[in-house]
C-alpha cells in the first residue's frame, strides 16, 4: 500500500475520509426527469464507491426546480425525492466511503427547453433570456439550499458541497461581470459573496458541527479572478463554517490567467493561502498516478478525479497499488464505457468530449 495516497483525511466535522481521493461531482443525465434518482445513476456513483474513491460526490442536485440545469438532473428540491437518495447514501457508505451530495442551481444557465420558463439570476441577462431575482426570491434561494442540507442529512448523507462553481447561480452572484445589483448582493465583493456565506451559515445552524459542509469555487472562467477568490477563499476559512475547499482549477499545472507573467502554478498560487484546519482539494487536468502524487506532495489535502474516474471505476485502487498508473488511452469505446458502469445516456453525454468515445 502507497503510505501517501492510502492514507486518511480526519475532517474538523470527525468524519472519516479513508483514501485521498474523490470522486468529481460529474454531470451524467442518467436520471428521471422529475428529479428522482434512476438505478443507472445509482449503479454509476455505487460502483466509483466499490471502486475505492474516499470520497464519492453526486453530480450537481438542484435545490429548486427552476435551478434545474440539464435534462436528466438527480435533484434534491423535495421531500419525494428522498427515498433515493437514501438508497444511495446507505450503498456508498456501505463500501467504506463518504457519502456527499452536491447542491446545485443554475440559475441564467438554466435552459429554456428544460424548465419551460425563463431563468433567474443577479440581474437580466438578455443573452441567457434570464430575469433578475428579487430580494424575496433571494430569501428563498438562500432558505432552498438549506433545507435541501437538511433534506440530504436525513437522508443520510455524511455531507454536502455548495456548488459555486462554472458559472452557476453563486458564481453569477460572485462575478462582477455578470452581478450589476445596486443592493446589498452586488458591488464590492462582500456582498457579492454574501449569499454564498449566508447559506453556509445556515446549513451549518441546522446541520450541526459534525455534518461534513464543503463548496466548490472556480478562480478563473466566468468572470472570475483568481485575486478575488483567493481572498475569498480565505474568508470562508476563516469563517469556520467549511471543513474543506474544492477548487476547480481546469488544470492545477497552468499559468494563471490573471498573472501571465507569473512563474507559479495556478496550483502554487491557490496553495499560499492559509488553510487552518480547512481540507483542500483541487480538480483539474490530474489523470495519471504521478500527477496525484506530485498534487499531494504540492500540499493538496486530497485529489478530486473526474476523467480518470470515468475510464476505470477503480482509478483509486490502481493509483495506490501503482503510483506509475496511468489511464487506458482515449478514444475508448462504448462497450469499454459499459464495463465501467456508465449508460448509454451518459455514453451519448461523453461524446462532447472531443476525442473520448470512438466514432
Amino acid at each position: 500500500m502507497n503510505t501517501i495516497t492510502d492514507q486518511p483525511v480526519t475532517f474538523t466535522s470527525g468524519a472519516l475520509m479513508p483514501n485521498r481521493f474523490m470522486l468529481a461531482p460529474l454531470t451524467n443525465q442518467q436520471s428521471h426527469e422529475n428529479g428522482k434518482l434512476s438505478e443507472e445513476e445509482f449503479r454509476w456513483l455505487t460502483l466509483r464507491a466499490k471502486g475505492g474513491f474516499g470520497l464519492v460526490m453526486t453530480c450537481a442536485s438542484h435545490v429548486q426546480k427552476i435551478g434545474k440545469g440539464f435534462s436528466g438532473q438527480l435533484g434534491i428540491f423535495s421531500d419525494d425525492l428522498m427515498d433515493g437518495h437514501k438508497r444511495l447514501a446507505a450503498e456508498i457508505k456501505s463500501y467504506g466511503s463518504l457519502a456527499v451530495i452536491q447542491l446545485h442551481h443554475a440559475g441564467m444557465r438554466s435552459p429554456f427547453e428544460v424548465i419551460k420558463e425563463k431563468a433567474v439570476c443577479p440581474s437580466e441577462s438578455k443573452k441567457h433570456n434570464a430575469r433578475a431575482l428579487n430580494l424575496s426570491e433571494i430569501t428563498k434561494l438562500k432558505e432552498d439550499f438549506i433545507r435541501a442540507a437538511v433534506r440530504a442529512q436525513k437522508c443520510g448523507y455524511d455531507g454536502v458541497e455548495v456548488h459555486g462553481a462554472h458559472g452557476y447561480i453563486l458564481t453569477q452572484f460572485l462575478s462582477s461581470e455578470i452581478n450589476k445589483r445596486q443592493d446589498e448582493y452586488g458591488g464590492a465583493l462582500e456582498n457579492r459573496a454574501r449569499l454564498i456565506f449566508e447559506i453556509l451559515h445556515g446549513i451549518r445552524a441546522k446541520c450541526g458541527p459534525n455534518f461534513l459542509v464543503g463548496i466548490r469555487l472556480s478562480p478563473e472562467r466566468f468572470g472570475m479572478k483568481l485575486s478575488e477568490i483567493k481572498v475569498l477563499c480565505q474568508q470562508l476559512i476563516d469563517d469556520g463554517k467549511i471543513d474543506f475547499l474544492d477548487l476547480s482549477l481546469w488544470d492545477c499545472f497552468k499559468t494563471p490567467v490573471e498573472y501571465p507573467e507569473s512563474d507559479m502554478t495556478l496550483l502554487e498560487h491557490v496553495l499560499q493561502l492559509n488553510y487552518k484546519n480547512v481540507k483542500l482539494t483541487v480538480a483539474g487536468n490530474i489523470r495519471t498516478g504521478h500527477d496525484v502524487q506530485r498534487v499531494i506532495d504540492a500540499g493538496v489535502d486530497f485529489v478530486t478525479i473526474g476523467r480518470s474516474g470515468i475510464l476505470h471505476h477503480d482509478f483509486p485502487k490502481k493509483v495506490i497499488a501503482n503510483l506509475n498508473f496511468q489511464p487506458i488511452n482515449n478514444p475508448v469505446s462504448r462497450a469499454y464505457l459499459k464495463s465501467q458502469g456508465l449508460s448509454e445516456t451518459f455514453i451519448d453525454y461523453m461524446q462532447r468530449w472531443e476525442g473520448f468515445v470512438e466514432k
